[in-house]
């Protein structure tokens, strides 16, 4: 890479080691959906976009994405680097427009669409799974039935408490 700081050798050790799939962040999502008592696939290719988690029975996806990677608006995460600038911005806008190309071909194929980006995942393991519930839409949440087309997490939402679990010894 013309102007870069490392050798070709190094940059592409560097870049081998960026994961596409099972990221630390897709993770934390996947165990708070689990414990929600959501049962879902993962990366199935049949989809447009092979998206990081499937739950079939309500015909969603969800897409972690990184705010870096695929260019979260108003993101601190989403800058340009400053080696080989030019490169940078073409990928990672061309990651970006696939982004809404893939949500548009499964809303037409009547899957309906939910976006993570990374930076809005709680770092505390302990509040991922409210961050999860407040973010499925109401609808999903209590009767897990149909949800928008598409829904893209912001930053001004603001967390709902997770549902209180039934242990059967609470008076009526």
């Amino acid at each position: 890479m013309a102007g870069d700081i490392y050798t070709a050798a190094k940059r592409s050790a560097i870049m081998s080691a960026v994961k596409s799939k099972n990221t630390k962040p897709e993770r934390r999502v996947r165990s708070a959906l689990h414990a929600l008592g959501y049962r879902f696939r993962l990366h199935r290719k049949d989809l447009p976009g092979v998206p990081d988690i499937v739950l079939p029975k309500y015909r969603t996806v969800v897409f972690v994405h990184g705010c870096f990677w695929h260019q979260h608006p108003g993101c601190k995460k989403a800058t340009l680097p400053q080696q080989n600038r030019e490169f940078w911005a073409a990928k990672l806008s061309g990651n970006a427009d696939r982004d809404l190309v893939v949500e548009h071909e499964l809303a037409t194929l009547g899957w309906h669409v939910l976006v993570i980006w990374e930076c809005m995942i709680p770092r505390r393991g302990d509040e991922v799974g409210a961050f999860v519930h407040s973010i499925l839409p109401p609808t999903m949440r209590s009767t897990l039935a149909a949800v928008d087309s598409t829904s893209d997490v912001r930053g001004d939402m603001k967390p709902t408490p997770a549902p209180k679990v039934r242990t059967g010894n609470e008076k009526t």
